[in-house]
């Protein structure tokens, strides 16, 4: 990371949200997040279940064994998580869902 970077520094990024507009416009809307940290990665999340992260990594072609699964907030929360590349940039998909039931994270 630099702390030189300029806003024509996050191009790549800003491209590809815009080509998913035209491409995906009719999908769910993420939250997004672009940051100078990580200038050639655009983040989509979805905070309010798991079916529009489903609905993106479909119309990605993300593979399904390509997600990861975590869970947070003291098992009630599950995370999904997928990066594929598009367009130039690191396309990283964020799902967070409410459990039913809470899970005990490391238990036996």
């Amino acid at each position: 990371m630099s702390a030189a970077l300029s806003l024509d520094d996050l191009s790549v990024p800003l491209r590809v949200l815009r080509l998913l507009m035209v491409d995906f416009g009719h999908l769910p809307a993420p939250t997004v997040s672009v940051t100078p940290i990580y200038p050639n990665r655009l983040e989509l999340a979805f905070h309010s279940g798991l079916p529009g992260f489903e609905a993106w990594r479909e119309a990605l072609d993300a593979a399904p064994d390509a997600v990861t699964y975590t869970v947070q907030r003291d098992g009630r929360t599950q995370v999904l998580r997928t990066v594929v590349d598009y367009a130039g940039a690191e396309l990283e998909l964020v799902g967070y869902g409410d459990l039913c039931a809470p899970v005990l994270v490391g238990a036996a």
